[in-house]
């Protein structure tokens, strides 16, 4: 073979390595083309990336406590997540290493990245054909959790590696760990998800995180990257499995030992779903006070802010209410609630009821509005003191009334029991809760203003000013809570006090809120509308009904006063009084309709000296204890003031009915012992007095009768004891001043 055609050869054979190579060089250079553009486009993304500095993380919230006055656990407010923040000394070690384990096992060589993770994963994926591991490290996660969305895309995992960079610069390991450990997510039970290792453990072991054994720490610590798939609760065997690997993977990496990862694999999951997140105390109580901090929060921070809530209820009374409702109701049949308030600063102190919360939600105490019945007389009893009224030398007379007012129109009144007491003063009239003595009171004084001292001692509900509210005629009825209220400005010496549930809250950076510092609806809020004269007189009256009149019931071993208050045909019952350092007001009825409870006490009409009454002194005397004190003799003596009024003395309403409501007298001597007719005349020897009144009411009853008698004329006859109702006066309906049906609690 000649040169020439040796060197066409070899030129022939360098052709296709020729060829390759360039190929291999345009490559080279298109993929380092490529490559400087990827890096170009990752350097672009990361720089476009705001500082974290400037990022404000999300606050993942916390689940909100209620507590009683003395500090035990009332509840846990509902939220979607439930969080609480832990310090790291309080997260075993053998739950930091199980996560690591699983989650990232490079976290204490890699700075926020971990490249080497993320070619591992990508050969990984590669030879699968699909994804089945990720290389997200501890950080980035953390990254996500607080700064950023979770949006897969390319932009967002560029810019949460710089990120995560950023943050290993700033905190240690220890840092990261502990908050990746109070804010991953660990699944979902009962609608709530359990945010943090805290909420985990409870949810799951109902233990705390210090209590968790190694199996438990590593069922934990897999649940983070796929909680609904490896949920003990739905999936326990993909649960088990999740868990063994978390094992396998600590002790491939020598946080533990092969045996004993054998060992904790062998066991059972132990699962103990916690009821720590829906049991409470005192349900109704629990909704009276978060309704309050509605009022003044953003829902999301009463669910979500993580606030400590402390108030005033005192378990041990509210025990002792509930006693004190079943030992003289069980088996009955009415209901009852009882309502205490502390009268120097109006904390609820007790709230309870005989109501099943687990079947109702109706708050007896707070929401249902019963008519009052005769316990709302005090208010035109206070209403009388505070103008001056004498309530020893003021009198009128007691009698069936049927007449015209001028202002009002028919008044047609009557009493409960069909008796009358003729001639008698206020403080006797309260003693026997004469309705007819208090009617014309009312109309005396106004029934516009004893409605605005309704609302001076702290009733809230809407009154319209008609003579029959006086007698416990309301359009709606007043809560317990209004009328423990009411009667506390009285015990207080005059001092009304918003009534108040919530003492102090936490909010989750610390900060006590407390006082003035509480949201303005929350505050104590406290200023005098009577002089401790006019309470001080009222007091002294409301002691007597206790110890001889209506409320002899209510007896105790302290210094008690109080009235008696029974609606007709017995559908409410109540006694609301006080000692110098509580109040409480006890409502009897049945809830859900208007149902006459008739002869249920013992064979005989319940009425509010029956179990009203008991209730009261039952739980009043286990209450107050020995911390009985005494009533505080005014600094301003009550000073009475002259008094003439249309109907005292028996002046406007008797008589036959004329039009303009003032009746006739007709000439006669003094009568006694029947009842009331007209007013006998200054006639020397024998004579007799007749007439005939009317008033409005709720009782229809009229009464006409005749007293004879002998004597030196000129003085009123006596008998008698009041009316029940009073409607009000001009057309208004009688059924609007009888206690509603209420609607079905829940609805």
């Amino acid at each position: 073979m000649s040169r020439s055609q040796r060197t066409r050869r070899r030129r022939s054979r360098g052709k296709p390595r020729s060829k390759v190579l360039l190929a291999l060089v345009v490559v080279l250079v298109l993929a380092g083309v490529g490559a400087m553009s990827a890096v170009g486009y990752v350097l672009s993304i990361a720089a476009s990336a705001p500082p974290l500095d400037s990022l404000k993380p999300r606050d993942p919230g916390g689940f909100s406590i209620v507590y009683a006055s003395d500090g035990r656990r009332l509840g846990v407010i509902q939220a979607d997540e439930l969080r609480k923040a832990i310090p790291n000394s309080q997260i075993p070690q053998k739950l930091k290493d199980a996560t690591v384990a699983i989650e990232d096992s490079r976290f204490y060589k890699h700075k926020g990245v971990d490249y080497y993770g993320i070619a591992r994963a990508a050969v990984r994926n590669a030879e699968a054909g699909h994804q089945v591991e990720g290389a997200s490290t501890i950080t980035q996660q953390l990254i996500r959790n607080l700064y950023i969305s979770d949006e897969k895309t390319y932009t967002r995992k560029i810019r949460e590696a710089k990120l995560a960079e950023e943050l290993e610069g700033e905190h240690s390991k220890a840092w990261i760990l502990n908050t990746y450990l109070n804010t991953v997510p660990y699944g979902t039970y009962g609608g709530q998800s359990a945010i943090g290792v805290w909420a985990a453990a409870k949810t799951y072991f109902n233990k705390a995180p210090g209590q968790l054994t190694l199996g438990q720490s590593a069922l934990l610590a897999g649940l983070p990257q796929a909680p609904s798939e490896y949920s003990p609760v739905r999936s326990p065997r993909a649960a088990k499995k999740r868990r063994n690997e978390v094992l396998a993977a600590m002790a491939k990496q020598h946080y533990i030992t092969r045996a004993r990862a054998t060992t904790a694999m062998a066991k059972s999951l132990k699962v103990d779903m916690s009821t720590y997140f829906q049991k409470r105390r005192e349900g109704f109580f629990f909704d009276y006070v978060q309704d309050k901090l509605y009022e003044s929060f953003p829902r999301r921070e009463v669910k979500r802010g993580g606030l400590r809530v402390f108030t005033t209820v005192d378990l041990d009374k509210q025990r002792e209410a509930r006693e004190a409702i079943a030992g003289r109701l069980a088996g009955v049949g009415p209901s009852s609630a009882i309502v205490s308030v502390d009268p120097s600063n109006g904390q609820i102190e007790a709230m309870a009821s005989s109501a099943d919360y687990g079947k109702s939600k109706f708050n007896l105490a707070a929401q249902g509005h019963r008519q009052p019945g005769s316990s709302f007389k005090v208010m035109a009893l206070m209403t009388a003191l505070d103008r001056g009224v004498s309530p020893t030398s003021t009198t009128y007379v007691s009698k069936p009334l049927k007449f015209t007012d001028p202002r009002w129109g028919p008044i047609d009144v009557k009493t409960y029991d069909g008796t009358y007491g003729g001639s008698m003063n206020l403080v006797r009239a309260t003693l026997r809760s004469d309705n007819s003595v208090y009617e014309q009171l009312a109309l005396d004084l106004g029934p516009d203003k004893v409605a605005e001292t309704a609302k001076r001692l702290g009733i809230e509900t809407k009154l319209n000013g008609y003579p029959a509210e006086t007698l416990g005629g309301l359009t709606r009825g007043v809560s317990p809570l209004e009328m423990a209220t009411a009667y506390a400005t009285i015990a207080s010496g005059g001092v009304y006090h918003k009534p108040i549930a919530i003492t102090k809250i936490r909010e989750a950076d610390g900060k006590v809120l407390e006082g003035k510092d509480l949201p303005k609806k929350l505050r104590p809020f406290g200023e005098r509308r009577f002089s401790d004269g006019v309470t001080a007189e009222a007091t002294k009256i409301l002691q007597q009904n206790v110890q001889q009149g209506t409320g002899t019931s209510a007896q105790i071993q302290c210094p008690a006063a109080g009235k008696t208050g029974t609606t007709d045909q017995n559908t409410d019952a109540w006694f609301v009084g006080f000692t110098p350092r509580l109040t409480t007001a006890v409502w009897v009825g049945f809830p859900n309709s208007r149902v006459e409870m008739g002869t249920l006490y013992h064979g005989s009409q319940v009425a509010g000296g029956t179990y009203p009454a008991e209730i009261w002194g039952d739980y009043m005397r286990r209450a107050v204890g020995g911390s009985c004190g005494s009533f505080k003799p005014p600094k301003t003596p009550f000073r009475a003031q002259p008094f003439f009024g249309r109907y005292e003395g028996g002046k406007g309403s008797t008589g036959s009915t004329s039009p303009d409501g003032s009746g006739t007298v007709v000439p006669g001597g003094p009568g006694d012992n029947s009842e009331q007719g007209g007013q006998g005349t200054s006639t020397p020897g024998t004579g007799t007095g007749t007439g005939t009144g009317v008033g409005t009411g709720t009782g229809t009853g009229t009464g006409t009768g005749t007293g004879t008698g002998t004597g030196t004329g000129g003085k009123d006859g006596t008998g008698g004891n009041g009316g029940t109702g009073g409607n009000g006066g001009t057309g208004y309906d009688p059924a609007l001043y009888e206690s509603p049906p209420q609607p079905t609690p829940g609805r």
